[in-house]
């Protein structure tokens, strides 16, 4: 999720987040109820209908859960050196309240960092930015999920996304479209602007009966007037973990 522009953030923010995760991990399985990891391998990256890096990359994750509040790190590295400026390194926490129905909402906080071949160090308050976020995810008879990030630097742009999902014989199929509420230098928009439109199926691979790990095909287009709009992909993404 690397970005055009990284506005400074206050560093103790950055480093607090880093320490809250640090802490919870040491603590071991006497806090932790489940712990999870993974790699998506992605032909392309692409965020929010934004390429970033021209490669195929690599996308670890860590991830624990305490009840409803989860956190971890996430990140993506190019397997191309000419790529390695759109690197990403992530911690994120979300917290999550599911109702009866299977309807949930979620509220989310992360801290972005990008730690590319010459930028910023860690401890560097312009490596990093922020991002708050809410989420609603519909049950089962409405199954619509709406999504809106605020980035805290830079001009405070929000991004909106809907999607919702279908089914198609053994694939699922997902639609979304997402937008920018205003002039930004994070998304390079003027003003609002549509950035995210696109199509995902997804699948299970059959290579054993016990493994069968999921793939997934998108095609995005980015119709917007931006300077990194007007452009259209299709990515291929395999997810491995344990």
């Amino acid at each position: 999720m690397t970005h055009p522009v990284v506005r400074p953030v206050p560093r103790p923010l950055a480093l607090s987040a880093a320490t809250l995760i640090a802490s919870a991990v040491l603590a071991g399985p006497v806090f932790a109820q489940s712990a999870s990891i993974g790699a998506d391998i992605v032909s392309r990256y692409v965020w929010r209908g934004l390429d970033f890096g021209e490669s195929m990359s690599v996308q670890p994750g860590l991830t624990i859960s305490l009840g409803g509040l989860e956190f971890g790190a996430w990140g993506s590295y190019s397997i191309s050196a000419s790529g390695a400026g759109s690197n990403e390194n992530d911690l994120w926490a979300t917290y999550t309240y599911e109702t009866a129905s299977g309807a949930s909402f979620a509220a989310g906080f992360t801290d972005y960092y990008f730690p590319g071949p010459r930028a910023a160090k860690y401890r560097d308050a312009d490596a990093h930015t922020r991002e708050v976020s809410v989420a609603v995810s519909g049950s089962e008879t409405f199954p619509v999920s709406l999504y809106a990030g605020m980035v805290l630097d830079d001009d405070k742009p929000i991004y909106f996304e809907a999607s919702v999902p279908f089914t198609a014989g053994d694939v699922e199929l997902g639609l979304h479209a997402g937008a920018v509420s205003g002039e930004s230098d994070f998304y390079a928009t003027e003003g609002f602007a549509l950035v995210n439109l696109g199509i995902t199926g997804s699948a299970e691979l059959p290579i054993t009966d016990s493994f069968r790990p999921p793939v997934s095909v998108s095609y995005i287009v980015n119709p917007s007037d931006s300077e990194s709009g007007n452009r259209a992909f299709l990515v291929f993404a395999l997810s491995l973990s344990p």
